[in-house]
């Protein structure tokens, strides 16, 4: 059982939406644009805005990368207006995860924030991670990272009770994923290839809906702790190994404090304990309706959920106020 955190319970649910929707709105002024900075610049600029107006000591442990690279919301920032007198917090976001997509108008773009209390989230340095994930009703054990593609297909089926040419799995369309997706459709297996918005992809296998069992291959390490805490809050597994493309990103990983490079990490090391994942489309996707423009209000659809108390709630705003 996971238990309520008396800090997390003054931060509302509720003020985590605001926050994804603010960045949602901001980055759908640049849908189809053509132009991934300005539309990721623009979430960004909205999340730290309106997490500034929040009375915690909030620290950024998953951000847009670290100080050198990112101006905004980079790793250690610190947000929230009680610094050093409200009750600490860890934060995970992505203002703006897709924006490829939003710059193309695909589907699947979401503003993403978890917080946890101080210590509750992985400190990733801001590199690759391989990801392994399938959704809640599975025995302990089920997957693992150290075990091939294949083998681990036909662990989820048994424990599924179907033949593995039945699992559909969910891949990112990259180039480096092509041996995975050989491998896979040589199993029988079907291969849902998403252009990008990985943490949608690791949702995508709680919901039955979606038709995903499981989700394969590697991403961002910002979006697979991002995806954990999703998962601490509506079940299922996880498992991420960060990848190192060179000594200069496993030197930044060594300055985070991480020495074991080749961990296995699990659910409970990336979000331990309570923690508060929310979501707010910014595109049309499996999972959110994107922000929505008429003539008198802009409508937002979001996603919150609660590790402790097991609540997924989803949230329809409509803001009626001008919005610039």
């Amino acid at each position: 059982m996971i238990h309520a955190s008396s800090v997390l319970d003054r931060v509302l649910v509720l003020e985590m939406v605001r926050v994804t929707e603010a960045a949602a709105i901001a980055a759908s002024k640049l849908i189809g644009r053509g132009d991934e900075k300005a539309a990721d610049a623009a979430a960004v600029e909205a999340m730290r805005a309106a997490l500034n107006e929040l009375p915690m000591d909030g620290t950024v442990v998953i951000g847009e990368g670290e100080r050198d690279e990112a101006p905004m919301l980079f790793i250690g920032e610190k947000v929230g207006s009680a610094q050093g007198s409200g009750p600490g917090i860890d934060i995970a976001l992505d203002p703006l995860e897709g924006t490829t997509i939003t710059a193309k108008a695909g589907p699947n773009a979401l503003a993403v924030l978890a917080i946890a209390e101080k210590g509750g989230l992985l400190n990733a340095p801001d590199v690759y991670m391989d990801k392994l994930a399938i959704g809640p009703g599975y025995p302990e054990g089920t997957i693992d990272l150290a075990r091939s593609a294949s083998e681990n297909v036909r662990s989820l089926a048994a424990a599924k009770g179907v033949q593995p040419d039945e699992i559909i799995a969910c891949v990112l369309d990259r180039p480096r994923h092509a041996e995975l997706i050989a491998e896979l459709r040589s199993l029988g297996c079907g291969v849902k290839l998403i252009p990008d918005g990985d943490v949608a992809g690791v949702i995508a296998t709680t919901d039955p809906d979606t038709g995903v069992d499981v989700y394969m291959g590697s991403g961002g390490a910002p979006e697979g702790v991002l995806a954990a805490a999703a998962l601490r809050c509506v079940g299922g597994q996880i498992q991420g190994r960060l990848l190192f493309r060179n000594d200069d990103e496993r030197g930044r990983a060594r300055r985070w404090g991480i020495e074991d490079l080749d961990r296995i990490y699990s659910l409970e090391d990336m979000a331990a304990g309570d923690c508060i994942f929310a979501a707010t489309g910014v595109t049309d996707g499996s999972l959110l309706r994107g922000v929505h423009r008429g003539k008198s209000c802009i409508t937002t659809e979001s996603i919150v959920m609660r590790a402790s108390s097991g609540t997924v709630r989803r949230v329809i705003g409509e803001h009626r106020k001008a919005l610039t």
